[in-house]
């Protein structure tokens, strides 16, 4: 059958909680391969939830619901304080980018607890800024940023990731309603070894089956690239 839409590849799946230092519990999933040991490990942040953003936006789900299969990837998904999708409401209250770092860092902390391999984090809009704030103080591999707004993310911050090593990866749509890849190139610019990525196209929100397409495959690339191409259709059981 065609991989598209609401398909669920086979994986093992696990609702989780994770506990900030602040005392709140946030609700999430950890996605798996079926059977084989994750390659890396995708720590997703949501879009703005105050605009609808929750770990179930259909990137990060359509990414739970595939790369398990397809690329061998973990992926683990959850709401920021506040945040309610049909898993479940997280404690608390949106803090607007800044106590949400307790939530990266409960994040971090269920990474690191469960041995799960080579973590990148994958924000998407609102979750690129508190990838960008707060990414640089976590063992990750790089960060991935889908439609990075920098509206919360300072000047000071995005340059302060030139004197890390680690990759820093942006896919920046050509008819983003807040950065366009003109403007993204500029304040970017800071950063020597950062990847800008222009999507011919797109769209903020990533709409259609030809975007999710290359949204996830560009993840691949950077993450497992081993794994590439990713089929179209799948020969098998699904929701395992």
């Amino acid at each position: 059958m065609e991989i598209r839409g609401p398909l669920v590849l086979p994986g093992r799946r696990e609702d989780i909680e994770l506990e900030t230092l602040d005392g709140l519990t946030l609700v999430g999933e950890l996605a798996l391969p079926l059977e084989a040991e994750p390659a890396a490990t995708l720590v997703t942040l949501h879009p703005l939830p105050t605009a609808g953003g929750f770990m179930d936006s259909h990137i990060l789900r359509k990414a739970a619901a595939r790369l398990p299969a397809l690329a061998d990837l973990a992926v683990l998904r959850f709401n920021t304080r506040g945040t309610t999708s049909p898993r479940g409401t997280s404690e608390g209250a949106f803090d607007g980018g800044r106590a949400e770092a307790f939530d990266l860092a409960a994040a971090m902390d269920f990474v690191r607890e469960r041995g799960l391999p080579r973590p990148w984090l994958l924000g998407w809009s609102f979750g690129t800024e508190i990838a960008i704030k707060f990414g640089r103080d976590h063992s990750v591999e790089g960060i991935i940023l889908l439609s990075p707004p920098l509206h919360r993310a300072t000047p000071e911050e995005v340059a302060a990731w030139a004197g890390d090593p680690r990759r820093v990866i942006a896919l920046v749509p050509e008819f983003d309603d807040y950065l366009r890849p003109e403007e993204a190139a500029e304040r970017f610019s800071h950063i020597p070894h950062a990847v800008l990525i222009s999507v011919e196209g797109g769209k903020h929100l990533w709409v259609g089956e030809s975007q999710t397409r290359r949204v996830l495959t560009e993840i691949v690339a950077a993450v497992n690239p081993d794994a590439l191409p990713l089929p179209d259709e799948w020969h098998g059981l699904t929701r395992a």
